[in-house]
């Protein structure tokens, strides 16, 4: 099953099921769920409500797509995203040639970091370039998975239960601001930073644990193509590890690390400027499209 989060006709934010082709839209206060945010319903959102939800849309009118304006899936965060830095091989060459200072590593722990979401930015929408301040901005395509219960201690063969559905996050960077401050928190957490969506696509859509194509484009060149299945700290390693010492809630989002082919990796390096438009695409959820202004 497919959810959005979309403002209604009558301007009202709802989340929403959405049609497999993307045409169709059924917001879930007309099937007698009433949740302010997507975040708040996921956890009632199990396999048996998801199941029934199927059965009544079957019978229920849809608004078209075009009714509607939709905003990232999980629009304001209740939690900063939890992150995974250099979590491709190649990826962690190609940063550790562009600044050896900031990013060499053993690859023997994971690196986790946070990312300040005050406002996702939706599929069609803009990356703030704050040049005032960023003179060398960057695109991470991700694979985000967003938790569908409360985790705590859980044991490695039971990661994949936790998990409510999988979307597409770009982690957005000002490098010059992420390396002059060793810690990459303020770097990525800008206003506007934060693309998300276009979708969040349930697990049971997909193949545990992910092996999907993640490529990028930057005005329409390709320039990241990769596999999830070749995460150096998996998805159930990350969880394993992390709820071994804190409780992650339900709605939590983490952001499993990007594949070679950011600007940095190039020589010289290739930096986003106003207008660029970029495309994140991960197989099986869709692609996520955003204009640097």
């Amino acid at each position: 099953m497919r959810f959005i989060t979309c403002r209604l006709p009558d301007g009202v934010e709802d989340p929403a099921i959405l049609s497999a082709d993307g045409r169709q839209v059924w917001p879930l206060s007309w099937l007698g769920l009433s949740y302010e945010t997507l975040s708040d319903a996921i956890p009632f959102l199990t396999p048996q409500v998801r199941a029934g939800l199927s059965l009544a849309i079957a019978g229920i009118p849809a608004l078209p797509i075009e009714a509607v304006t939709p905003e990232s899936p999980i629009p304001s965060p209740a939690q900063d995203v939890i992150c995974l830095g250099i979590n491709y091989m190649a990826h962690s060459d190609e940063a550790e040639k562009y600044s050896a200072d900031a990013f060499a590593t053993k690859h023997q722990d994971a690196i986790y970091f946070s990312k300040r979401v005050t406002r996702a930015v939706p599929d069609g929408g803009f990356i703030e370039a704050h040049t005032d301040l960023v003179k060398k901005l960057d695109y991470e395509c991700e694979l985000a998975v967003v938790l569908g219960k409360d985790a705590k201690d859980v044991p490695a063969g039971q990661t994949k239960d936790y998990v409510f559905g999988y979307t597409i996050l770009n982690d957005v960077s000002a490098r010059d601001v992420q390396t002059a401050h060793k810690q990459w928190y303020f770097g990525k957490s800008l206003d506007g930073f934060t693309p998300m969506g276009p979708v969040l696509v349930t697990a049971d859509e997909i193949a545990y644990p992910p092996a999907l194509e993640i490529t990028s484009r930057v005005n329409g060149e390709l320039r990241q193509k990769s596999n999830t299945a070749l995460l150096i700290t998996s998805i159930g390693q990350i969880l394993e590890e992390l709820t071994g010492g804190m409780t992650l809630l339900p709605g939590t989002i983490i952001a499993t690390g990007t594949p070679a082919g950011v600007g940095m990796g190039f020589d010289p390096p290739r930096f986003l400027q106003s207008g660029d438009t970029v495309e994140c695409a991960i197989e099986g959820i869709g692609t996520l499209c955003s204009t640097v202004i």
